[in-house]
């Protein structure tokens, strides 16, 4: 090859890539298509996980609100201050409402006590009064 030939194929050539390339503003919005697949993956993976996180106890069980509830009765069951109570527990969205009577405020403070101790549980709403001991 000649050197006119060589600087003949040095201006093709350029000319061969822009026609190849997209032009600018499609590959602005491309890289806009792109950019927010990646912050619509990485915001489910986020979500995704942090769900998996609230719906699993420490021995991975699932954490309905049935479990919740379920749970926290049985933990009543061995506590000394509310023996002879009459304790209703009703949970919604991790949110656990006691209801009923206990024989002091020594037994009020411990049922919420143990209600917020519980795996699952976001939040307490004490509405226990204090009342007569229940007879078996």
């Amino acid at each position: 090859m000649t050197k006119s030939m060589l600087r003949g194929i040095r201006y093709i050539i350029p000319g061969l890539v822009l026609l190849a390339a997209p032009p600018v503003s499609m590959r602005a919005a491309t890289s806009q298509v792109v950019e927010k697949a990646k912050d619509a993956v990485v915001n489910s993976v986020t979500i995704a996980a942090e769900k998996t996180k609230e719906g699993l106890s420490k021995s991975g069980e699932v954490m309905t609100d049935e479990w919740i509830t379920g749970r926290i009765h049985g933990r009543f069951v061995d506590e000394d201050l509310l023996k002879g109570s009459n304790i209703s527990v009703d949970t919604s969205k991790h949110v656990v409402t006691l209801k009923g009577t206990v024989t002091g405020t020594a037994g009020r403070a411990r049922a919420t006590k143990v209600a917020r101790g519980t795996e699952g549980v976001r939040r307490v709403v004490n509405r226990l009064t204090i009342g007569p001991k229940i007879k078996d």
